[in-house]
């Protein structure tokens, strides 16, 4: 059972650097810091896209528009770091 949940907090945290790594990646983008020509920068943010938007996409439906502020992966991550440490409380509670 440890194992089992050490991998899905090990999954939840490199979950968590794919959030903030697509939220860096469209700022770059953005700014254009980045080529969008580049093929690979290309690859990297349709990835980093197909990663984040099936989490992102319904929390972007609750809330409200911001204008060209996006606060969904913050949304997000702290929905992350809510189960995260919900699974580590409750797995302290189940071995005591």
């Amino acid at each position: 059972m440890a194992s089992i949940i050490e991998l899905f907090l090990t999954i939840i945290g490199l979950y968590k650097w794919i959030v903030i790594a697509s939220a860096i990646f469209s700022w770059l983008y953005a700014f254009n810091v980045v080529n969008p020509r580049n093929q690979v920068i290309d690859v990297i943010g349709r990835t980093l896209y197909r990663l984040t938007e099936p989490a992102l996409r319904p929390i972007r439906r609750v809330l409200p528009d911001l204008g060209g502020l996006d606060l969904s992966p913050l949304v997000l991550l702290l929905g992350l770091f809510f189960l995260e440490r919900l699974i580590v409380n409750n797995y302290a509670v189940l071995v005591s």
